[in-house]
């Protein structure tokens, strides 16, 4: 199993990111695809799921409206789009791999995202 992370880097407030994950090594088709983010000095928190390519995604309170997940299940990337990025969303961000249909689980290593002006 493997994992590329993309899209990372140093961003000023109000200003857009585009995450992408790429996986390769299992069927990614049939797992839903997730991202996570760990802020410094705080647990790793929920950011958004896409369980499927065709079923509705969820998202934290705190990203709803700005981040937009999506999939392409042909290309085995699920990325995350921010925008109106806030220096709270400051965070090293992890991209999650769960089985649907049981408890196999995977994730990156993490791809750093920093707000600042």
């Amino acid at each position: 199993v493997q994992f590329v992370q993309s899209g990372g880097g140093l961003v000023q407030p109000g200003g857009s990111l585009r995450l992408s994950c790429a996986a390769s090594g299992f069927t990614f088709s049939l797992y839903a695809m997730s991202w996570f983010r760990q802020a410094p000095g705080k647990g790793r928190e929920f950011v958004a799921v896409i369980p499927d390519a065709g079923s509705t995604p969820l998202y934290a309170d705190s990203v709803k409206g700005r981040f937009a997940i999506s999939r392409d299940n042909a290309k085995n990337t699920v990325s995350l789009q921010m925008n109106s990025l806030q220096p709270e969303d400051t965070a090293v961000y992890y991209c999650n791999a769960k089985f649907r249909l049981g408890q196999q689980e995977y994730w990156t290593q993490g791809i750093q995202v920093t707000v600042s002006s």
